[in-house]
Formats: structure tokens, C-alpha cells, sequence
């Protein structure tokens, strides 16, 4: 007599397919990391750009200042050369205090940020350490 052997099924299931299940998800983290990485990568772009409109837009009212121009105006004309528009600006003797707003296209829309500047004469600061 022949004996037949019988594949036995029983609690096993078919894995077919499984790997590419695993690499859809897999595909589907790489690219939310990558979105959300860009994004994070974006914004602290946006906001060295914005500080660095606040500072040379702080630079340039403090020198208009000293040569007797009117400080604010030409802090905002440089703010918006560098991308950002001025939202205060306020003169205290021979320092220039302003504050910057630049806006960031994010992949999941756009912020404003904003930047603060100071600038002013440095025999101000110096008199500070000086005192320690």
C-alpha cells in the first residue's frame, strides 16, 4: 500500500505578499520623515533669515540716525530689501530697537516669524562690561 502524505495546513497562513506590505510602510515612513524633515529644516531657515533682516535693518537705522536721518524709515526700507517688513521700530537717544516679520512657505502652509534687532553705539556697551 502507497501512502499518501497530506501537506498539513492547519494554523499556518500564506505570507505571500507580506513584503510588500512591509515596503509600502516603509515607504510611507521614509516619507513623512522627509516632509517633516524639510519642514523643521525650512523654518529655521526662515528665521536666521528673518534675524538677519532685523539686524542689518537695526545697523542701517542706527547709522541713519547718526547722520540725522529719520532711523525707522530706513530701517524698514532695508527690512523689506532682505524679505521682511517692519512691524515696530522705536528710537531711544542714539539706539535703534526694532521688529522684523518674515513669512515661510511650510509644506503645510506659511508662518510668520518674527526677529528682534538692536543696534546703537558701542560706547553704550562698553560702559556696561565696564562696570561688570
Amino acid at each position: 500500500m502507497r501512502r499518501v502524505r497530506v501537506a498539513a495546513t492547519h494554523g499556518r497562513r500564506d505570507e505571500a505578499g507580506a513584503g510588500t506590505v512591509l515596503a509600502v510602510a516603509m515607504i510611507g515612513l521614509l516619507v513623512t520623515v522627509t516632509v517633516a524633515t524639510s519642514g523643521a529644516v525650512g523654518l529655521v531657515a526662515g528665521h536666521r533669515r528673518a534675524q538677519a533682516a532685523a539686524d542689518l535693518a537695526a545697523l542701517a537705522g542706527a547709522a541713519a540716525l547718526q547722520d540725522g536721518g529719520d532711523a525707522c524709515r530706513r530701517a524698514g526700507t532695508v527690512a523689506e530689501r532682505n524679505g521682511a517688513s517692519l512691524r515696530r521700530c522705536r528710537v531711544e537717544e542714539w539706539s535703534v530697537a526694532l521688529v522684523v516679520v518674515s513669512s515661510v512657505r511650510l509644506p503645510g502652509g506659511s508662518i510668520d516669524l518674527r526677529a528682534r534687532g538692536h543696534a546703537g553705539p558701542v560706547t553704550a556697551l562698553a560702559g556696561l562690561t565696564a562696570r561688570g
